[in-house]
């Protein structure tokens, strides 16, 4: 089942229950989507439907951060509630560990020595944690690698 078939049955699921929150964000996960679909002209594969959710969850977080360095709780607890929606839907984020694994096997496979070859290894990174862990950290990771 896609996530976005998986998206339409909690739809249902959550205007039933009558959770507002949860209704509107899975409405707007949706919207997202179908968007993206209709850009793309076909549909979307599930690496595809992860990288919507993702960018979807990010902009959670930036936005959780920004409200509360502005003060509003009331609107960064909101955002806070989307985001928990958003990863569920989204594969288990991996541990520091188990990024530095993946690093290491493309460190080794790769022959990266400097962070001038940074770019060669997140490049081979990437596609293997799509949505499951975010960019900066494994930047990070591969900082402390190769630096």
């Amino acid at each position: 089942m896609s996530i976005l078939n998986k998206l339409q049955q909690d739809l249902k699921d959550s205007l039933k229950s009558g959770d507002k929150v949860r209704t509107d964000a899975i409405r707007m996960l949706i919207s997202r989507l179908k968007n993206e679909r209709i850009s793309k002209g076909e549909d979307l594969t599930e690496d595809q439907e992860f990288s919507v959710l993702s960018k979807e969850a990010k902009k959670r977080k930036e936005s959780i951060a920004m409200y509360r360095q502005g003060g509003r709780e009331d609107l960064a607890a909101k955002e806070e509630q989307e985001f928990e929606i958003i990863s569920s839907y989204l594969p288990a984020e991996l541990s520091d560990e188990e990024i530095e694994n993946i690093v290491n096997s493309v460190i080794n496979e790769t022959g990266a020595e400097s962070l001038k070859d940074m770019g060669k290894v997140m490049g081979k990174v990437m596609p293997q944690v799509r949505g499951r862990a975010d960019g900066k950290r494994i930047q990070e990771i591969v900082k402390k690698k190769l630096g």
